[in-house]
């Protein structure tokens, strides 16, 4: 079985996160994606309000599972019995540390495979980080995340 993990903060879960995920598991048996716990980063949504997020987005996808993990991903990669992780690359930029990232994780364990994948191009510009700042400002981010992302984001930053 050809098992793939989707590391991410997803704070919050974005359009853009689910098009990979959707595309991942149509090329792979088995797609875990990993929320990180990574709590100092103070994210706007706990580990347990983005997996509900993420469960509720990808319950369609019968080879999806979605789990948490703390410490280092090449280590939750074999603990899975994954051979290899996806990271989504949305422009030039997030070429650098994402290149960096996946060297560090080859020198850490040269069995875990980094697979880049580009999200759709009505995608590339998006961010959890610019989806949060909108949501923030009271704009409308319905054509961003999924629906349930949208009435969590109203509900952290108290519009209705």
């Amino acid at each position: 079985m050809r098992t793939v993990i989707y590391p991410g903060s997803f704070d919050p879960l974005t359009n853009g996160h689910l098009d990979i995920v959707m595309r991942a598991a149509r090329l792979f048996d088995r797609v875990i994606v990993a929320v990180a716990g990574n709590e100092s980063k103070s994210p706007l949504f706990r580990v347990q309000e983005r997996l509900a997020l993420m469960r509720e987005s990808v319950a369609e996808l019968p080879n999806v599972e979605v789990d948490a993990f703390d410490g280092l991903l090449v280590d939750y990669v074999v603990k899975q019995g994954g051979q290899a992780v996806i990271r989504g690359l949305r422009a030039v930029s997030d070429f650098e540390f994402e290149f960096q990232l996946a060297l560090m994780n080859r020198k850490l364990n040269e069995h875990v495979e980094t697979i880049f994948m580009m999200p759709k191009d009505t995608y590339t510009f998006l961010s959890s980080r610019i989806v949060k700042e909108i949501a923030r400002l009271g704009g409308n981010v319905e054509p961003f995340v999924p629906p349930r992302v949208v009435q969590a984001l109203r509900k952290k930053f108290g519009f209705s």
